[in-house]
């Protein structure tokens, strides 16, 4: 039987389910079920956030973040730390913060149908993109 060796960023790059840990004021975790995206170009990881919500709030007062995900079958998993960077949200449809949210769609998910609406929605819904450099990533197969 040969062995293969585990990749954990190969998981980060097929995951698009993960659990995102930040910071609470006292200093607990708090972990939020997020979608994210891992572009292995750039060792960048990215979510979409809203403005408002605690993993938001946590980011801006302490960037520091880990993410995991696990594969399907639940036997794999991986954990990425960094130091995130928060872009938005935007108040013109055109403006760059709305512009990060449209090239991280890109990446993910390719073209939108309707890019006028995708940038009014992002707009509106106070969108916010999370960018994490994976400074440290760990995981393991367990069987």
């Amino acid at each position: 039987m040969t062995e293969t060796t585990f990749d954990p960023r190969a998981l980060l790059a097929q995951s698009r389910l993960g659990v995102l840990a930040t910071i609470k004021a006292d200093g607990r975790p708090q972990l939020s079920p997020v979608q994210p995206f891992y572009d292995a170009a750039t060792d960048l990881l990215h979510v979409s956030m809203t403005e408002g919500r605690a993993k938001t709030a946590n980011l801006r007062r302490d960037p520091r973040a880990t993410l995991q995900v696990t594969s399907p079958d639940g036997w794999s998993w991986a954990t990425a730390e960094g130091v995130a960077t928060l872009t938005g949200p935007g108040t013109d449809p055109h403006g760059p913060e709305v512009e990060a949210l449209v090239d991280y769609y890109r990446l993910a998910a390719g073209e939108h149908p309707d890019w006028e609406e995708y940038r009014a929605v992002m707009v509106s819904d106070r969108r916010v993109l999370m960018t994490m450099p994976v400074d440290h990533v760990y995981g393991d197969r367990i069987r």
